[in-house]
């Protein structure tokens, strides 16, 4: 057999940057050598974990009345005029179409950077009277951002895959049930299929969305201790309904504008997330769900032919039966060492391993190996699809409560500047801090933790009742603390 030596060990905690940029390369989930800065080939490693997170979502999303859609990728610049906030904040970041063959376009196009202002045109033709409302659309797309800054494969691009849904309702109270419903789907997905934990902030009025009255976001924490935005949603108000002529006629005949939400779920973002905090020293640990490769069978021949023969016929039996109740499964038949097919395979993180060797054909069972606790047991085979299902179950469960533990510990809180500097020194993580106000007023504030830091202000804990004593103050300019503000390093 051909020897293979393991060399991926990399720590994760202290050097996470190596370890990321090792293991997206070798555990062959992107290429990132096609020559246009920015944008990467997502491999199939990748891709078939990404159409499991796309297929949660949608299904959650379509559980919950949204219809799905496809728009055009490019947009007219006109369209992006239509609400100048939103063409401010996104300007800088716009890829144009100038040009078709040798003709210059009399009109430019940009490539969605996101699609309120394609969607929107469309509404104000869809949306006439209170019966043609709720509107609730998505789309599963890639956007496109002239990204200027360091970039980074599944964090920062130029162009990103994820999911938009636009809703219009005829009230605001509507609309902010839409927020909470967001809010729900984010839970259900990322943390309860996912194994992701993370906090929901309402973001200060200086770091929203532009163009919405509030944005609300989705922060996890990565290894590094920085925040990884992977989910957000934006209360737009009537803005855009106004900018598009969005109306509808109510019950009594009176024309108004819709209120509308934008929820945007970074599925490029969520795959970082990932595969940063539940992998390993030793590679990638994938949940079960998800996991390209669900299960890997491994025969371990013996120097007997016709043993040997046994083994592998158990082990292709064993791959058909599993394959037809509808798992994910690779046999390894290759020359490789069993050594070096284990190091493969837990690197790419798939969780379970099935190993059959002599004693297992004998025996009448096959030992199976967990991927998130690197443990053995011996399971017969005549329960292995049930036991499979147990175990897919148990890995999510242990990843969960393993990434929820550690984002508890990440936790700290402080009472003044000086603390949250000297903390920052010693902790990483996320710091609970009094401060003024998350509005305006409140930014001057936040530009001094930025310059003395680099952390953030990213906002209140959105639907948590939690105030900071009456007399408590702000920690950098000692006015009346209204609310506790989160503060961190973030992406």
């Amino acid at each position: 057999m051909l020897k293979e030596k393991v060399t991926f060990n990399v720590p994760k905690e202290k050097k996470f940057s190596e370890w990321y940029n090792r293991i997206i390369r070798e555990a062959d989930l992107i290429d990132d050598r096609y020559n246009v800065k920015g944008f990467i080939v997502h491999k199939p490693w990748s891709m078939i974990a990404f159409k499991e997170i796309y297929r949660m979502y949608e299904d959650a999303l379509e559980r919950r009345g949204h219809k799905p859609v496809l728009f055009p990728t490019v947009i007219p610049e006109e369209n992006l005029r239509r609400e100048e906030e939103h063409l401010e904040g996104f300007k800088a970041e716009v890829f144009w179409i100038t040009h078709a063959a040798d003709r210059r376009l009399e009109k430019r196009l940009a490539l969605r950077p996101t699609s309120e202002t394609a969607f929107y045109q469309m509404y104000a033709l869809w949306i006439r009277s209170f019966s043609d409302l709720p509107l609730k659309l998505y789309q599963s797309c890639t956007v496109f951002r002239y990204e200027t800054k360091a970039t980074k494969p599944l964090l920062r691009g130029r162009e990103f895959l994820w999911i938009e849904a636009h809703d219009a309702f005829s009230s605001q109270e509507e609309a902010m049930k839409q927020v909470e419903e967001d809010m729900e789907i984010t839970e259900e997905v990322l943390h309860k299929k996912l194994g992701i934990p993370f906090i929901f902030f309402q973001r200060p009025q200086w770091d929203k969305f532009k163009g919405a009255i509030h944005t609300y976001a989705a922060d996890c924490l990565m290894p590094d201790g920085n925040l990884n935005q992977i989910a957000s949603t934006h209360y737009l108000g009537e803005n855009f309904a106004k900018a598009f002529g969005i109306q509808f006629l109510d019950r009594e005949g009176k024309r108004k504008y819709v209120h509308q939400t934008c929820y945007g779920p970074g599925i490029w973002r969520i795959m970082a997330a990932l595969i940063s905090i539940h992998g390993d020293n030793n590679g990638l640990i994938f949940p079960f769900s998800v996991a390209p490769v669900q299960i890997v069978i491994i025969p371990i021949t013996a120097t007997s032919e016709e043993t040997s023969k046994d083994v592998k016929s158990q082990c292709h039996a064993v791959a058909t039966r599993l394959k037809e109740n509808g798992f994910r499964v690779e046999l390894d038949m290759s020359e490789k060492t069993p050594g070096a097919k284990y190091y493969y395979w837990e690197m790419r993180g798939v969780p379970l391993r099935i190993e059959i060797g002599p004693i297992e054909v004998k025996g009448g069972y096959v030992t199976l190996f967990r991927r998130d606790t690197r443990t053995r047991r011996q399971v017969p085979i005549q329960q292995l699809e049930a036991e499979i299902k147990k175990e897919g179950e148990a890995i999510l469960e242990n990843l969960r409560e393993r990434a929820e533990k550690w984002l508890q510990q990440s936790l700290k809180e402080v009472k003044s500047f000086e603390e949250l500097r000297d903390a920052m020194e010693e902790h990483f993580g996320i710091f609970k801090a009094p401060f003024c106000s998350i509005e305006m007023d409140g930014e001057p504030c936040a530009q001094r933790i930025r310059e003395a830091t680099g952390a953030e202000v990213r906002g209140v804990r959105f639907g948590v009742d939690e105030k900071p004593d009456p007399d408590a103050k702000c920690i950098v300019c000692g006015r009346r603390a209204g609310i506790f503000a989160y503060i961190a390093m973030a992406y």
